[in-house]
């Protein structure tokens, strides 16, 4: 897969079949457009895009938006590159991109630069200047420049169509079981290990202090989770602490992952941590003892949650 940086970056002599979006999440609905784009692209000898934007739309047009996003841009490429895409536009996003109007966009961008033989969106995409143009517009564009448009309506599971949003409610929710349906994958975060105050291996349980770089990443709600990583080639489980270690007098939320049956120095390692569930809330102990008791407990939850993992 090739990464271009901008939309002017691109270059190609293929006639491209072409979608358009954020996916932020690259969740069950997005792979759904994304395998139809790939397969329908190696019939028709057209190349495969995917357009997307950084930073997302609303960071740069809702001067409040506090919004949290699923995936950093690198954790976003790495999961489109699995779909087998020929090329990934990331194209900065800016106020002057979003002035362009729906028409200018399409003539612009989409016939001129990408070369575009057939379009493919989901059910609720709309594009241009204050996102006025619909899906109807866009048929009645792709009819005046001569490329198809075919829409996809929403992913459904269990009768409830999925989304980011739903997803980021899930995850500031611990609902980790259902975002992991929703995202077909488990939820992940990812940065390097940096050195905290080394309080855990006093007590048996020495953890991983990783420092989640992106500050627009959507960290989920504070407790304890079962966790994956995947260090020097060797899936490594563990239990990981999203919170601010109340029993020690902790201020700042951290991310801390203590891995089971390794011992290793992990410092300045970038890791990527799967979040496969949530054992608990965060509780403050009123002595250590009673946190190691606890940790204790969740070891041991978490290696039955594993085992069962292992042997379905």
């Amino acid at each position: 897969m090739k990464i271009f940086r901008s939309i002017a970056s691109f270059k190609s002599t293929s006639k491209t079949i072409v979608t358009i979006g954020t996916f932020d999440g690259v969740h069950l609905g997005h792979q759904k457009i994304i395998q139809k784009l790939v397969m329908q692209a190696k019939e028709k000898n057209c190349e495969s895009v995917i357009l997307t934007f950084f930073p997302h739309p609303r960071m740069v047009l809702q001067k409040n938006s506090d919004i949290k996003l699923l995936n950093t841009i690198d954790e976003k490429s790495d999961l489109l590159e699995n779909f087998g895409l020929d090329s990934l536009i990331i194209h900065p996003f800016d106020k002057i991109f979003s002035d362009l109007s729906a028409e200018d966009f399409v003539v612009e961008v989409l016939v001129k630069q990408l070369n575009i033989s057939k379009i493919i969106i989901g059910h609720d995409h709309r594009f241009g200047h204050k996102r006025s143009a619909d899906i109807d517009d866009l048929i009645a564009f792709g009819k005046k420049y001569h490329f198809e448009v075919e829409q996809i309506l929403a992913e459904q599971i269990e009768e409830v169509a999925i989304s980011s949003t739903k997803i980021r409610t899930a995850l500031t929710t611990g609902n980790i079981a259902l975002a992991n349906q929703y995202l077909g994958y488990d939820y992940m975060v990812s940065g390097q290990v940096v050195k905290g105050k080394q309080l855990g291996r006093t007590i048996g349980y020495p953890t991983a202090n990783i420092d989640v770089d992106s500050d627009y990443k959507l960290i989920p709600q504070t407790g304890v989770y079962v966790v994956k990583s995947n260090i020097d080639d060797k899936d490594v489980f563990g239990m990981m602490n999203i919170g601010i270690n109340p029993t020690v007098g902790g201020k700042l939320q951290k991310v801390e992952v203590h891995f089971f049956d390794l011992d290793q120095n992990l410092y300045g390692k970038v890791l990527k941590i799967d979040i496969l569930q949530r054992l608990r809330n965060e509780q403050k102990f009123e002595s250590i003892a009673q946190l190691t008791n606890q940790l204790h407990r969740d070891k041991t939850a978490s290696r039955n949650f594993i085992d069962k993992l292992w042997k379905s």
